[in-house]
């Protein structure tokens, strides 16, 4: 069964785009497997809380991630 888990910062994605994500991700298993991973692709997105990731140690907040974005 095809797998992908998308963590994303809580908050920064609409529905709809979380829709995206996994009907995107399905087709490109689709493409990839072929249609008979369609019926068993799982595609997981997963909101974090804001602080509650990190990378190198560091604690990123979304105030963190849109200033770095801005640079």
């Amino acid at each position: 069964m095809p797998f992908a888990n998308f963590k994303v910062p809580a908050g920064t994605l609409t529905e709809e785009q979380k829709e995206q994500i996994i009907t995107r991700t399905t087709e490109l298993y689709v493409d990839i497997y072929g249609e008979r991973a369609r019926a068993t692709t799982l595609v997981l997105v997963e909101e974090v809380t804001d602080g509650g990731w990190g990378i190198g140690g560091n604690v990123l907040t979304l105030a963190e991630l849109r200033r770095t974005a801005g640079s």
